[in-house]
């Protein structure tokens, strides 16, 4: 069986009078993609931020690797293993791959405050982070962009370095919010097989619009309307759900 690596149990988030989510309980596996789909506004990002850490809910519990991360800062969140990627794609442009890379590697250095002699210490000795950078790099299948700036790669390269930024912190859960947002078709079928390359190794949450995508990769899916779940199981049964066909997937489906 599956290892149950992030738990979150009826969570919901008010903005005022108003329920972004509502109720809301979802579980992430190792080894397993748990699709969340919607139409705008439903609360799936809005969920994602909750997991994260960006939001703090105004109910409900969330347990990462066993342990509750309630009133812990994205940040601390993130080193109890947790890693994200963003509609909008976050890289540093002007930096060539292995840069963006290395940074998020080192980000999860620590250093003593009583030595200040490391701030003036050449990254390029850091054989830990080097190791995480150049593996990341490797299983985004970036290797041959490896010393390319950053601005010039595709748009869908941009999106895998993003991802391999995140897997240079070493997350053992991924949130991944649209990673096939803007793609033509044959930079989708690459994120595709690079999500299938990482799954046997992170509990994984795909938040996506890409309905082939998602029926292909997803081992879970779970419907929201309205900040609600309208429908959670696998594909199979929430394809043929019919308050999913007459709110989301169209009667067609």
């Amino acid at each position: 069986m599956s290892e149950l690596l992030l738990s979150a149990q009826h969570l919901t988030k008010r903005f005022g009078g108003l329920a972004a989510v509502n109720d809301v309980s979802v579980d992430l596996y190792r080894d397993r993609i748990h699709a969340v789909i919607g139409p705008n506004g439903a609360g799936k990002s809005t969920l994602t931020n909750l997991l994260s850490g960006d939001l703090p809910p105004t109910a409900g519990s969330i347990r990462l690797n066993g342990e509750e991360t309630a009133g812990h800062a994205p940040e601390s969140i993130s080193r109890m293993g947790l890693g994200r990627s963003y509609q909008k794609t976050n890289i540093f442009l002007p930096f060539t791959v292995w840069d963006n890379v290395r940074l998020a590697a080192q980000s999860r250095e620590r250093h003593s405050p009583w030595n200040p002699l490391h701030w003036v210490s050449s990254a390029r000795g850091l054989t830990r982070v080097n190791e995480r950078c150049e593996r990341a790099i490797e299983l985004a299948g970036l290797t041959q962009r490896t010393h390319t700036v950053a601005a010039t790669i595709s748009h869908g390269e941009q999106r895998q370095l993003e991802i391999a930024m995140t897997l240079a912190t070493e997350p053992t859960v991924l949130l991944l919010d649209e990673p096939l947002a803007g793609m033509g078709q044959a930079e989708a079928e690459s994120m595709v097989a690079l999500l299938q390359r990482l799954k046997k190794d992170h509990a994984m949450m795909l938040v996506e619009h890409d309905m082939d995508a998602v029926f292909a990769l997803a081992d879970q899916l779970t419907v929201m309307v309205n900040g609600q779940v309208i429908a959670s199981g696998s594909p199979v049964e929430v394809r043929n759900d019919p308050l999913v066909q007459a709110a989301y997937l169209g009667e067609e489906h």
